[in-house]
């Protein structure tokens, strides 16, 4: 990717105000125009300046910001290894300058040192009481991005209460870095109400209700966390391979994220399946007969889950139920979880109904809860039928 001056860029470089809040649409271009800023800022300080890149999380960061940072820095040949502290997650400047990464949830680093330029990336993701200790501690100016799925304390505090905000809407029309299939994707969406205002116009929306709440992140899976479980949703060229460990602590269950990729063959998930420290039943799309047999036959303890007219809703009733943690780095999970949703009608009434996007890893969460749930609550004649089932399915995929 070449990252380049955009009208996104443009625009950005145009803001004045302390508080530069950015809300927009996918692909807009938004990190990287507020990336491409305070890098020129900091190659033309003439007195060395601090400025800290905040998100929610260290894995948040590293996929997100940092890598973004590091890659215009290697693109404009400007990166010089001697120049970055990889265990202070800072960068030095000629000028004497620093850009330091750091999450939202290091307690220290909040109420810390002060700073002369803050970016804080996704802010809906961390708190108004941290935004407020980041920003009392900065002395210039400060940069808010996200995308506006849902109203949260900068709607409800800071716009309409202070003088010195400006608001700048980006969209992907705002990105002409773009390429023409990105375009494409996401023109094609045009026809979701919901997820086009946000998504697509970069406008704060009421996106159709999320179909899991009030789970928690957590930084590390307690010690005395027992797996139980993996779940497992196949995918290939267009979708992810999806993979995710399920964990029974304290009354409740953890979920952790260990793979999710694309072009992944069934010897390559068995592979990977097999190198786990610990081996537990894995639980998969019972739709593929094929690929469950042959993953099985490379030694995985694997089974298919239950399938049929309301399984979808009932493993989704299932998991609402339940008291769920999510491990800080299972950063697909968490994206997964804060956009699944249900279908609306024409009058915008909620439906039964889930759709179809957003799910990938949710399903092979779903996939593992199966098998706890068949085993509490079907008598053993329908377990000896379902394994009936599945012995016909692989008879017949032998063929």
């Amino acid at each position: 990717m070449t990252y380049i001056i955009t009208t996104a860029t443009t625009k950005i470089a145009n803001l004045s105000q302390r508080i530069r809040a950015i809300p927009g649409g996918t692909s807009s271009s938004k990190t990287i125009s507020i990336l491409l800023y305070l890098i020129a800022s900091a190659q033309s300080d003439t007195s060395p300046t601090l400025a800290s890149v905040v998100s929610e999380s260290m894995p948040h960061l590293r996929k997100g910001a940092m890598r973004d940072f590091l890659n215009i820095m290697k693109d404009h040949k400007y990166f010089k290894k001697d120049n970055c502290n990889a265990t202070n997650s800072t960068y030095t400047f000629e000028t004497g300058s620093q850009i330091e990464f750091f999450s939202a949830d290091s307690g220290d680093k909040l109420r810390g040192a002060r700073r002369d330029r803050l970016f804080i990336n996704e802010a809906n993701n961390i708190s108004f009481e941290a935004f407020e200790q980041l920003e009392m501690r900065t002395k210039e100016y400060i940069f808010l991005d996200w995308n506006p799925s849902n109203s949260f304390w900068y709607y409800e505090q800071v716009k309409g209460y202070r003088d010195d905000v400006e608001e700048l809407t980006l969209t992907y029309i705002d990105n002409e870095a773009l390429d023409k299939s990105i375009v494409a994707s996401i023109e094609k969406r045009k026809n979701r109400a919901n997820w086009w205002r946000v998504y697509g116009l970069g406008q704060l929306g009421e996106l159709e209700e999320k179909i899991y709440k009030d789970w928690q992140i957590i930084k590390e899976i307690p010690h005395e966390a027992r797996l139980i479980r993996r779940g497992l949703d196949f995918g290939y060229t267009n979708d992810p391979s999806a993979i995710v460990e399920l964990y029974e602590y304290n009354g409740g269950y953890i979920a952790n994220e260990i793979l999710y990729q694309k072009g992944m063959s069934n010897k390559q998930i068995a592979d990977f399946l097999l190198s786990q420290e610990h081996q537990v039943l894995v639980m998969a799309d019972l739709a593929e007969p094929k690929s469950i047999d042959e993953i099985r036959s490379y030694g995985v303890n694997i089974l298919g889950a239950s399938k049929g007219a309301g399984s979808i809703m009932q493993g989704i009733s299932y998991i609402q139920d339940q008291r769920m943690s999510i491990t800080e780095r299972s950063l697909n999970l968490i994206k997964e979880y804060r956009n699944y949703t249900f279908k609306k009608d024409r009058d915008g009434k909620v439906l039964n109904e889930p759709i179809d996007y957003w799910n990938h890893i949710l399903d092979a969460l779903r996939y593992s809860f199966d098998g706890i749930r068949q085993a509490q609550t079907l008598p053993i004649e329908e377990i000896t039928k379902r394994l009936n089932i599945q012995r016909k399915l692989k008879q017949n995929f032998a063929h």
